[in-house]
């Protein structure tokens, strides 16, 4: 199948081709026909498989049409919903490509950055909007926003707005969209809440399931270091030191490690970014375009941050810490083997992480290979004690302090002698002089 046997309009191939593409994926095949019908859809599909274009594309025509027939002024019909600044950008990126020759406008809002470029763009006049919801909720608090004239909506990666706690923000700007609508629910998992959500908001949908999220890309490769956690530093900047690892994208837990790892590389003279929740939008966006540009070879990343981020032939993916989600895994991997081309995955385990190991074996229905020539092999065979954080350092003495004060206020207090004898010292009986 090629996408001109999609029905798709001439100025929608026209884009298509100058993107390069000529066969559209599996589910840009199943969702487009459906969609360009008018269908309400619910797509289980993880990240990497042409989603973006498999609604952007039916949306983009529909919205092509309803102007070609007349419509002349600019005014808001379709809504993205997604769940971090990097893929609001990224699909916004993609309608304006996509929809390049259709006169069509796309505008794109999310936090981390002045509202005011944001406002006016939508002051301007907007056919479709893309936006993560804690903005899109302050600029309809403000009055700024206007959702009654939306006919299509799409969440997207409505698994990740339940895990970043947004799903509160998504119902209240669901209860504001016009009832009578076309309705678009992606998720790369289906836990409850999720099944609850669609089920409200769908009407009699189609579904669209393509590479569950129980299976890894089979065009990926995966190996694991087992090493002990000291270790892994220096094992990430002996491997990176491969000329190999031409685009490497480095997975840490937490904010602060991959802060860390990224100037450790970067003492070591391999240049690499980090992107995270405590860097500033535009830092974000400048480690991404640099790392996209070749600048940097090595991106080092939490997940939040990462979601989203799409790199054509990304060649390696390292799980510098391993997640203790199984599916996570899966979305991290899924960041190379894009569109065909191959990736390698490697992970290191510590022996604190071999029961997430095990977890994420159990999902992907297969082990993980565990690299014999090892230059650090695992030495530690016992669980880290650990450690009090400042924070928990601070509490703790405050709790202290706290029981202090109590005992303080509850014993008796010391009695003084009449005005000008001065102070009685306890076992002496002495008084202090006062002409001294």
């Amino acid at each position: 199948m090629t996408f001109t046997e999609l029905n798709l309009q001439k100025p929608l191939l026209r884009a298509v081709a100058r993107q390069g593409y000529e066969v559209p994926s599996p589910i840009q095949a199943q969702a487009i026909p459906l969609l360009l019908e008018g269908r309400d859809l619910l797509g289980c599909a993880q990240t990497g498989t042409g989603k973006t274009a498999a609604f952007a594309l039916p949306i983009l025509q529909t919205l092509y049409e309803r102007r070609r027939d007349g419509a002349a002024r600019h005014f808001l019909q379709a809504l993205v919903l997604t769940p971090t600044r990097e893929l609001a950008a990224q699909v916004a990126q993609s309608f304006t490509d996509y929809g390049r020759y259709t006169g069509l406008k796309t505008a794109v809002v999310f936090g981390g950055v002045g509202q005011a470029p944001q406002v006016s763009a939508l002051r301007t006049g907007v056919d479709i909007l893309v936006a993560t919801p804690g903005r899109l909720c302050d600029l309809i608090g403000q009055k700024l926003c206007d959702l009654s004239t939306v006919s299509m909506f799409v969440l997207d990666e409505a698994d990740r707005m339940l895990d970043m706690g947004f799903i509160h923000d998504v119902k209240r700007i669901i209860a504001l969209l016009p009832r009578e609508r076309q309705t678009l629910l992606f998720s790369a998992t289906m836990p409850k809440e999720i099944a609850e959500l669609a089920g409200s908001i769908l009407r009699n949908p189609a579904t669209v399931s393509v590479t569950p999220v129980s299976s890894a890309v089979e065009v990926i490769g995966q190996s694991v270091y087992l090493i002990d956690r000291t270790n892994k530093s220096q094992l990430l900047i002996d491997l990176l030191h491969d000329k190999q690892f031409i685009s490497t994208l480095v997975f840490s837990r937490t904010k602060h490690g991959a802060e860390r790892i990224s100037k450790t590389l970067n003492r070591a003279g391999i240049a690499a970014g980090a992107i995270h929740g405590d860097k500033s939008q535009g830092a974000r966006l400048k480690a991404l375009a640099d790392f996209k540009a070749g600048k940097t070879r090595v991106l080092v990343a939490t997940d939040i941050a990462a979601r989203g981020i799409d790199i054509h032939q990304l060649s390696h993916v390292i799980n510098y810490d391993l997640p203790n989600e199984p599916e996570t895994y899966i979305h991290r991997i899924g960041r190379t083997g894009r569109a065909g081309f191959g990736g390698e995955a490697i992970s290191f385990c510590d022996f604190d992480e071999q029961a997430y190991l095990k977890d994420i074996q159990k999902l992907i229905g297969k082990e993980i290979a565990v690299v014999e020539d090892n230059p650090y092999p695992m030495q530690v065979f016992e669980p880290r004690v650990p450690q009090a954080r400042p924070r928990q350092m601070r509490e703790e003495r405050s709790a202290k302090a706290s029981v202090r004060q109590k005992s303080s206020q509850t014993a008796p207090r010391r009695q003084r002698s009449p005005k000008g004898g001065g102070k009685k010292v306890e076992g002496f009986g002495l008084k202090k002089d006062p002409t001294r």
